[in-house]
Parts: structure tokens; C-alpha cells; sequence
């Protein structure tokens, strides 16, 4: 085995740096320490307080309200533990489905996805991707600073750690709504991480992911879920729908996968003249662990996007999504066994994340057995994909543009179609067309210009050597397994 090469120092100086340039917007109120009587007046003053407060001015029926808004609290906490949780899904399937010369490597992408996604998210991301206080431009863009104290004041000088932050129907605090949704932001970066595996240079993965969760996906999400203009659709009246996000968190990770697998170029003797050549993943259990990993996130990823623990629409969603899961499993297990002639368990497990893409943007707006045949076209769907991908050399080792790029359009499309959603006449088909194309094409192109603008200036992808020996040594200097 030969030494691992010597590499500039400077990439890594400028990309450990990138972080700090997003605290400066940092105002000088929001840096400087409390005061002494500020942190007694904090002590003094609780939720408790508050809410015995409140009982004494309004009386005892605020008591049910209370005790509604603190289950809820607890349900987005533990919702945003189950998403987080999904992060290791993603890493022990991407790892599962690649060659183990490539494990550490995986496992080093997705520990860098989840820290930095979480610091940009609470230094730009989440004031730019919600409401808060920042002009946008008719809707299409706006950048926000970063969060401050969410469970102060707000203007009516109700604390943000009751139901003053957004009322019963937002039943939880500031921070609470912070920490669930920046589970959410690094996912696009970890789709696009399973796509390009096992040939991207470490230092330039690192950067792409790093201005992807911070600008990227925020900007494209605030069209949605921060007031923008897919929510201004028909003034108002029919507003794109995309309740967990099979469109703006998962399509739009397909998307931006597609376009760095066109500039990456395949792995190297994948396709020969002879025809596709496979390149088996090296462990099927860890990629079966991570998949179901997954499925168990899920239910936090579409469960808390209910917003509060209101039992209706959760058992709903809970019900939709797991049926879904299931059923987009068993369609692809039986079209793979079909098109392959032997039942393919990857088949199986991308069959089951393809039932879950293709609820997430309809889980508390369709029923049961409507969520079952979203889920087993999302399974059919899946598996012709990935056949259609190959077939056109675009080397996705773990499925991930197919699971979801192409299932986050069926999944958000369906929802549409009156005969799923019930005729509910409040979601119209054109808004969610509009809405795919729109943050799909934004998607492509924003990751096409700015992973070719870091080709040009870093490249992208490791040498033939590098990719022959694998990355865990090239990169890492330590391979994932030493088996004696």
C-alpha cells in the first residue's frame, strides 16, 4: 500500500474558514453576553410562570390549550430526533450499496453534511427559508440572518416558549421549530452525496454541500413554506402542496444529484463496450439496516410536519406513510423479479424509499388505500428508473436521482389528481405543476452552475489511481475494515 499523497493545505483552510464568513452578519446585540440581571429576570421568569400567569387573568380554560401546546412540543422534539436519525439511514445505505474501499469516505461525507448543514442552517438558512422580518423580492428570493433569541418577546410581548410563537396551530416554541426543521435542510446534500459517491473529491463535495444547504435549498424552500411566490399561486386561492416535501426537500436534492452526475461522468469501468458492467455494493445488510432506519425517520420526517400533536392528522400521516412504504416495496420486488427474473432485495429497498418520496407531499391529504396506490406506483416507477439511468449512463450507485428525483414528481403530481385527493377542490393539479417545474429547474440549474464553477477552480473528481484504490486511502489514509 503506498503513503497517501501529499495535499494542499489551502482547500482546506478556505473551506474550514466558509463557516465563519456566516456568523458575521451576527449583530452586536444578539453576540454580547447577558447581562447578570438579564439571566436572573430568565430564571425568575419561566414557562411555568407564564402559564399560571395566564391562568389567573383568563381563567382555568387555558389549561387544555397548555397541556395541548406541551405534548406537542414534546412530539416536534422527538420528531426532529427521528429525522436525525435518518442521517444515519442515509449513511449506512450509501455505504451498504458501495464498495466497502469506499466506506470511510461515505461515512466522512455525511458526518460533514449533518454538522455544517446544522451551523449554516441556524446562521442564514432558517430566517431565509421561513417568515421573519427580511424583504424578498416579489417572492422569489431573500436572504435572512441569523436566529436570534426565538424564545423572546414578540411584538406583542408574548414569550416565544408558549403558544405566543405561532399559536395551537404551530404548537411549539421558536427553538423547537428551528431544531425540527434543520433536520430537514442537510437531506438534499446527503442525496446528492449517494449519487456521486466513490469518485468526487473530498474538499470539493465539502464545499458544493456546504452552499447547497445554506442557499440553495433555503431559497428554493422559501417559495413554498416562507411565503413565496408557489404559495401566492392564484392570489392565494390554490397555493402549490407539498406538506413534508417530495418536491423542495427531496426533488430537489434529485435534481441537484442529476445535474453533478452529467459534469462527474460515471465510475470508471462501469460502462465497457461490452455493456454495463456491475459494481456490486459491499454490504447488503448495513444498506438494508439503513433503509429501514429510514422508513422508522420517516414517520418523524411526515408525523411532525403535522406541526403539533393534533391525533387526527397524526394518525393519519402515520397510517398514509407506512402503507405507502410498504406497498411501494412489494411493486418493485414483484416488477424487479419480472424485468430481472430473480427478486432483487436493492430493488426492494429502493422500492420501499420510493413509497415514502411519493407520500411525503400528500400524507395528511389522501387515505389509506389512495397512499397504497401512490406507493406502488412510486415501487414501479423506481425500478425503471434506475434500468432508464443506466441505459443512458448516468451512473447513480445508489439510486437516489430515481428514489428521489423522478418519485418526488409522481409523489407531488398525485396529489393533484382529484381521484386520490378525495376531489378536494383546495389543491389544483396546474399549481403543482408549476411548482415541480419550478424548483426543479432552479435546482438543476443552481447545482450545474456551481458544482462546474468548482470543477474549474478545484476540480471535482479524484485521479484514475485514487478511484482504483479507493477513496478511504486516497483521502482518508485509513481504510474502513482491516481484516486479518
Amino acid at each position: 500500500m503506498r503513503d497517501t499523497p501529499k495535499r494542499s493545505m489551502t482547500w482546506w483552510a478556505v473551506l474550514l474558514a466558509l463557516p465563519l464568513f456566516f456568523g458575521t452578519a451576527i449583530s452586536q446585540d444578539d453576540a454580547a453576553p447577558a447581562t447578570e440581571a438579564a439571566v436572573e429576570a430568565e430564571a425568575e421568569e419561566g414557562p411555568i410562570d407564564e402559564y399560571l400567569e395566564l391562568l389567573e387573568e383568563y381563567g382555568a380554560e387555558y389549561a387544555p390549550a397548555f397541556d395541548f401546546f406541551a405534548t406537542s412540543m414534546l412530539w416536534t422534539v422527538i420528531a426532529a430526533a427521528m429525522v436525525f436519525i435518518m442521517h444515519l439511514g442515509f449513511a449506512t445505505l450509501e455505504a451498504g450499496l458501495t464498495q466497502s474501499k469506499n466506506t470511510v469516505n461515505i461515512l466522512f461525507k455525511n458526518v460533514w453534511i449533518i454538522s455544517i448543514g446544522l451551523l449554516t442552517y441556524a446562521a442564514m438558512g432558517f430566517n431565509t427559508h421561513y417568515p421573519g422580518g427580511h424583504e424578498d423580492w416579489n417572492g422569489w428570493i431573500k436572504f435572512g440572518g441569523p436566529i436570534g433569541d426565538l424564545n423572546g418577546p414578540d411584538d406583542d410581548g408574548v414569550l416565544g416558549q408558549s403558544w405566543g410563537y405561532a399559536g395551537l396551530d404551530l404548537a411549539m416554541t421558536g427553538f423547537g421549530d428551528f431544531i425540527f426543521q434543520a433536520m430537514f435542510a442537510a437531506t438534499a446534500a446527503t442525496i446528492v452525496s449517494g449519487a456521486v459517491a466513490e469518485r468526487i473529491k473530498l474538499t470539493s463535495f465539502m464545499v458544493f454541500s456546504l452552499i447547497l444547504v445554506a442557499v440553495g435549498y433555503t431559497v428554493a424552500g422559501s417559495w413554498h413554506w416562507g411565503e413565496g411566490f408557489l404559495n401566492r399561486l392564484s392570489d392565494g386561492d390554490l397555493p402549490f402542496y407539498d406538506f413534508a416535501g417530495s418536491t423542495v426537500v427531496h426533488g430537489f436534492g434529485g435534481a441537484a444529484a442529476l445535474a453533478c452526475v452529467i459534469i462527474l461522468g460515471p465510475r470508471r469501468g462501469k460502462y465497457t463496450k461490452d455493456g454495463i458492467k456491475p459494481i456490486v455494493g459491499h454490504s447488503l445488510p448495513l444498506a438494508a439496516i439503513g433503509v429501514l432506519l429510514l422508513w422508522f425517520g420517516w414517520f418523524g420526517f411526515n408525523g411532525g410536519s403535522v406541526l403539533s400533536a393534533d391525533p387526527g392528522p397524526l394518525g393519519l400521516v402515520f397510517t398514509t406513510t407506512a402503507l405507502a412504504a410498504a406497498a411501494g416495496a412489494v411493486a418493485s420486488i414483484a416488477v424487479s423479479a419480472i424485468l430481472l427474473k430473480k427478486p432483487d432485495l436493492s430493488m426492494a429497498l429502493n422500492g420501499i424509499l420510493a413509497g415514502l418520496v411519493s407520500i411525503t407531499a400528500g400524507a395528511d391529504a389522501v387515505g389509506p388505500w389512495q397512499a397504497v396506490l401512490m406507493g406502488t406506483v412510486g415501487g414501479v416507477i423506481v425500478v425503471f428508473a434506475i434500468l432508464f439511468f443506466d441505459k443512458i449512463k448516468i451512473d447513480d450507485p445508489v439510486g437516489a436521482i430515481s428514489v428521489h428525483g423522478v418519485c418526488g414528481i409522481w409523489g407531488t403530481l398525485a396529489v393533484g389528481l382529484p381521484f386520490l385527493n378525495g376531489g378536494n377542490e383546495e389543491i389544483s393539479f396546474v399549481s403543482q405543476v408549476i411548482g415541480v417545474v419550478a424548483v426543479y429547474a432552479f435546482a438543476f440549474v443552481f447545482s450545474f452552475v456551481l458544482f462546474y464553477a468548482i470543477k474549474l477552480i478545484m476540480g471535482v473528481r479524484v485521479s484514475e489511481e485514487e478511484e482504483h484504490e479507493g477513496l478511504d486511502v486516497a483521502e482518508h489514509g485509513a481504510p474502513a475494515y482491516h481484516i486479518v
